[in-house]
């Protein structure tokens, strides 16, 4: 089992940045693919970002493409989701999800992820 925590959510005005943070329970959190989705109100959930295990392969939306990016940070253990050049309709609940993978793969579909965190709200204001 794998706990999820998300932080560094929270209001910015457009053309702003924030930083989210998934950390995870347990060691190593290398072991595992993790994605960011996110889900705004009356709008299904989508993948946002994602990363490969070892960090080396990464997939972003093409809504947020040139303005996130995600990264690892194995001596924390986690990953960061940073968000530049925020607009309004970059604002919903944000959540970190991470599944177990041996092969490096990336993960697409909500389905493919057997942890999630409790999610953070995002807000930017136009």
């Amino acid at each position: 089992q794998v706990q999820l925590v998300e932080s560094g959510g929270g209001l910015v005005q457009a053309g702003g940045s924030l930083t989210l943070s998934c950390a995870a329970s347990r060691r190593p959190f290398s072991n595992y693919a993790v994605g960011w989705f996110r889900q705004a109100p009356g709008k299904d959930r989508e993948l946002v970002a994602a990363i490969s295990r070892s960090g080396v392969s990464t997939y972003l939306a093409d809504s947020v493409k040139g303005r996130f990016t995600i990264s690892r940070d194995f001596a924390k253990n986690t990953v960061c989701l940073q968000m530049n050049s925020l607009k309004a309709e970059d604002t919903a609940v944000y959540s970190c999800a991470a599944t177990f993978d041996r092969y490096g793969t990336i993960y697409h579909g909500d389905s493919q992820y057997d942890y999630w965190g409790q999610g953070t709200q995002v807000t930017v204001s136009s």
